[in-house]
């Protein structure tokens, strides 16, 4: 079994071969997968929850919860080009799990220590609040949608996933995905504006 990072110069590796290795218990694999889509994670989370610190609990949870899943029953063979879908559903569900126990998570930071005074954090956390401000108008909005229709929304417009790409991570065809995504564009016009969404949906 091969295990590490490509070398240096190396092409990256492809998805359905890191899923593969992961499937047979190569942790840098799961480091490899971690480090292409955190940020993905990350941003899916902030707009699922309003909150940045709810954002990184969700991104710790997603790749914890994925390496047992694959410790304890591993997944069949990555059936489409990115794992990116599939760490994005773990996600949703994780925000699930996070809106249940927020108290308790909330309990918790507060016991956390302050950072020490090596800088002024004031810029960084008003921007975070104005952040999380817009976005919790923006999560209001998208509230009243159906609940497969506002996974569908999120995973390609706010995620950037392809049509095809949400169809497999939602387990439904391409055209349930269109469908949906056309009644959301009538509903919200403004939440669907991407020209390569309107291409894929023309």
């Amino acid at each position: 079994m091969a295990t590490g990072s490509a070398g240096p110069g190396s092409p990256p590796e492809p998805d359905p071969e890191l899923w593969e290795r992961l499937r047979v218990g190569d942790h840098f694999a799961l480091g490899e997968l971690f480090d292409r889509y955190a940020d993905d994670v990350r941003a899916f989370a902030f707009r699922r929850t309003a909150s940045w610190s709810t954002a990184d609990d969700v991104v710790q949870a997603t790749f914890l919860n994925t390496w047992r899943r694959f410790q304890r029953n591993p997944p069949g063979p990555l059936t489409g080009p990115t794992a990116r879908g599939w760490l994005l559903m773990v996600a949703a569900n994780e925000c699930r799990t996070l809106f249940r126990t927020a108290n308790r998570l909330r309990n918790l930071l507060d016991r956390l220590p302050d950072p020490g005074p090596d800088r002024d954090h004031a810029p960084e956390v008003a921007r975070r609040l104005d952040d999380e401000r817009h976005m919790s108008v923006i999560r209001r909005a998208v509230a009243k949608l159906p609940r497969h229709e506002r996974e569908t929304l999120e995973l390609v417009v706010w995620s950037g996933l392809t049509v095809t790409e949400a169809a497999d991570a939602l387990g439904v065809p391409v055209g349930t995905v269109k469908a949906r995504l056309h009644r959301t564009r009538r509903r919200f016009p403004d939440l669907l504006t991407r020209v390569a969404l309107t291409e894929e949906l023309s």
